[in-house]
């Protein structure tokens, strides 16, 4: 078993349809083969309380909630989720492996809803602090293509995917700002093609920002 003072915390990044639940389900088993020992987990949600909190973002009218109020909420669950899962997961030397992170909500209530990114860059400060991804993983597609694949999941957490097509270009273009903005921590890889090779880019990157043999 690989184990280390503090794990490693790799964050899975993109748009609606991008494939990320799929590719934290490879990733963390292709970890598992070497010896390293695994926490999956999501965003909204990855605790009692944080999965709560789910329940009221991605379900419902697109216009449900006001940006800063999202914002707000998004920001609580990720409190109890870092609280009750990340941080004790990483202290023991887990590897946690997360679907969407803190990226999402500067992308989503940021660059998509306008909420100014000096209050979220506040927020994260407050509940995030050092607990910042080691490695983030940014699946790129065309917005079109991943809201048609979002689409025809079945399941009603689809209050994001109701959301006019210029708010998806505007997160979109958020998520390759952070991207360009933190190269030590974040890489690009294409979404757009078979599961196979996006997987190969991920364990490669993986491999090679965090030394793994």
């Amino acid at each position: 078993m690989v184990t280390s003072a503090r794990g490693r915390f790799i964050t899975l990044e993109g748009g609606e349809g991008a494939g990320k639940s799929t590719q934290v389900k490879l990733l963390a088993a292709w970890l598992q083969e070497r010896g390293i020992d695994v926490v999956q987990t999501r965003e909204p949600g990855g605790a009692a309380g944080a999965e709560r909190i789910r329940e009221l973002l991605v379900k419902g009218d697109a216009d449900r909630w006001t940006p800063i109020a999202e914002t707000l909420l998004h920001y609580a669950a990720r409190a109890d989720h870092l609280d009750r899962t990340i941080r004790p997961a990483l202290a023991t030397g887990r590897w946690v492996i997360c679907d969407r992170f803190a990226d999402s909500t500067t992308a989503y209530q940021g660059h998509g809803h306008g909420v100014p990114l000096s209050v979220i860059d506040s927020l994260f400060k407050a509940v995030v602090g050092d607990t910042a991804p080691d490695l983030t993983v940014i699946l790129d597609l065309p917005v079109e293509v991943g809201l048609q694949r979002a689409t025809a999941r079945a399941g009603y957490e689809n209050r994001y995917e109701q959301m006019a097509i210029d708010f998806h270009k505007r997160l979109r273009a958020g998520f390759l700002t952070i991207a360009r903005d933190n190269p030590r921590r974040c890489v690009v890889i294409d979404a757009g093609r078979n599961v196979e090779a996006i997987q190969s880019d991920i364990q490669a990157e993986v491999s090679r920002r965090l030394g793994l043999r």
